[in-house]
């Protein structure tokens, strides 16, 4: 397995890729203050009481109340700074390091998401002569945080994005070259529910095809970065472990800033 530094740099370009649609300065931390406004609304009122609370309350507690209070809004204005870097100002989302990264285009390839899908107009503009597939696996029964519902009804999906089933995914076995994950493995909670979707996603993985998933990492630099919210995401040895569990192994694994992680996935055998 093979490991990587925070950036990839780009030393081959496709003609297509050189004009990938580009969003705007500040389009990221926008959507993550507005998918989940309430969770800022929530932390900024309890921030606020704290600090209040400190001044009331003339006891030894109180610089520890008042600074609880500064803790919070910290945290909350780090995360914030932090996702403008992730998504507004590093390589994440100009995929062309995508060319360097697999081992060759694909013919074939599918983007899976939970209804918010924000990268396959970006992988049609970089592949664009591969027959592709969108599937949707939000399931309401396993993803019951409030800003995937936001999210999915702010965003229309593309036209040719079908609603599946993530337990049976809707393709032949074989069908894929690449499989891209794109922060949408980690909304699926149970780990049982993991196994059963990387199975199907190793089911419809072609001979020589490849994973890309990327995601936040229950990590040091996303603890710090976003405090307790870091939970949400899995450890890079979940990972590593429901792969196994379908028989995909990583033959590559690298950064893209200290926040994401990107892991390539292929078939044991292969």
């Amino acid at each position: 397995m093979g490991t990587r530094g925070p950036e990839t740099r780009i030393t081959q370009m496709s003609t297509s890729a050189q004009n990938l649609p580009t969003a705007g300065k500040y389009d990221g931390v926008l959507q993550i203050i507005r998918y989940n406004w309430s969770l800022y609304a929530l932390t900024f009122l309890a921030a606020m009481s704290c600090v209040a609370a400190g001044e009331l309350v003339r006891n030894r507690a109180s610089g520890a109340i008042a600074g609880l209070g500064v803790t919070l809004l910290c945290w909350m204005a780090i995360s914030l700074f932090v996702s403008h870097y992730i998504y507004d100002r590093s390589s994440l989302y100009d995929f062309r390091w995508m060319l360097d990264t697999l081992p060759q285009q694909p013919s074939t390839w599918v983007n899976i998401h939970c209804g918010l899908d924000q990268s396959s107009h970006l992988l049609s503009s970089l592949f664009p002569d591969a027959k592709r597939q969108m599937l949707d696996i939000f399931d309401p029964s396993e993803m019951t945080e409030p800003s995937i519902a936001r999210a999915r009804g702010s965003n229309a999906a593309p036209s040719k994005t079908c609603a599946a089933d993530f337990r049976a995914l809707p393709s032949p076995t074989g069908t894929y070259d690449a499989v891209f994950l794109i922060f949408a493995a980690h909304e699926l909670r149970n780990r049982s529910s993991r196994r059963e979707f990387f199975a199907e996603i190793a089911r419809v993985l072609s001979a020589n095809g490849t994973v890309v998933m990327i995601e936040h990492l229950r990590d040091l630099p996303n603890f710090a970065a976003f405090g307790p919210g870091f939970l949400h995401f899995q450890s890079r040895q979940e990972w590593i472990r429901v792969a196994a569990s379908a028989d995909l192994a990583p033959v590559d694994e690298f950064s893209i800033t200290p926040f994401v992680r990107v892991f390539l996935l292929r078939h044991k055998n292969d």
